[in-house]
């Protein structure tokens, strides 16, 4: 069996370095354009839940796809990394404002049990990753943590990502779960359903 680990890192790298060579305007071109795919999308307009990680700068902005969900009245919930663990939890969130930096300088929710996401609560989750495949498998960051997620989740999961970052085929495990559907700037893709 071939290790995979060498691949996706090398994989992950050159992703990290497409994003990164992106100039400002074509990046908010691009995540002005994914914002507004995902506000057309039947699964934001059907759940009253949005589960969305809040971005790093070489990321999709989320900042503003959150600002339209809250205008939108829904619930958004981002994920807050569990010290000392590979898990993590989502906690609703009423503002931006609510957030402060936590796990790998990420902006994250204070910890508060009345705020707790609940799996059986649903939702829509939009799904962060370097790179997708044609098939909606993702190429993460590496630490597991919307795996372990992902593994109980019952809800819609949507990937959003550039189209730059979009390839024929990734290395995936066995328990990986693929998005069911895949948001760029340019279009729309329903994942291959096995």
């Amino acid at each position: 069996m071939t290790d995979i680990r060498p691949i996706k890192a090398e994989l992950r790298q050159k992703y990290r370095s497409l994003r990164q060579s992106m100039t400002q305007e074509i990046k908010d071109k691009c995540d002005s354009d994914i914002a507004a795919q995902v506000r057309r999308l039947w699964q934001y307009s059907r759940n009253r839940v949005l589960l969305v990680y809040v971005s790093t700068p070489i990321e999709v902005d989320t900042r503003r796809i959150i600002r339209n969900a809250l205008e939108d009245g829904k619930k958004v919930a981002v994920p807050r990394c569990v010290p000392d663990t590979r898990n993590m939890e989502f906690y609703y969130i009423d503002s931006l404002d609510d957030l402060q930096p936590g796990a790998f300088g990420v902006l994250e929710p204070t910890p508060n049990p009345e705020c707790l996401y609940y799996e059986q609560d649903g939702g829509l989750c939009l799904v962060p990753a370097f790179s997708y495949d044609w098939q909606g498998f993702r190429l993460g960051y590496g630490k597991g943590y919307y795996d372990r997620f992902l593994s109980r989740f019952n809800g819609n999961m949507v990937g959003i990502c550039y189209s730059d970052c979009v390839q024929r085929s990734l290395p995936h495990g066995r328990y990986d779960r693929p998005v069911e559907l895949l948001v760029t700037e340019k279009y729309l893709r329903r994942t291959v359903r096995k």
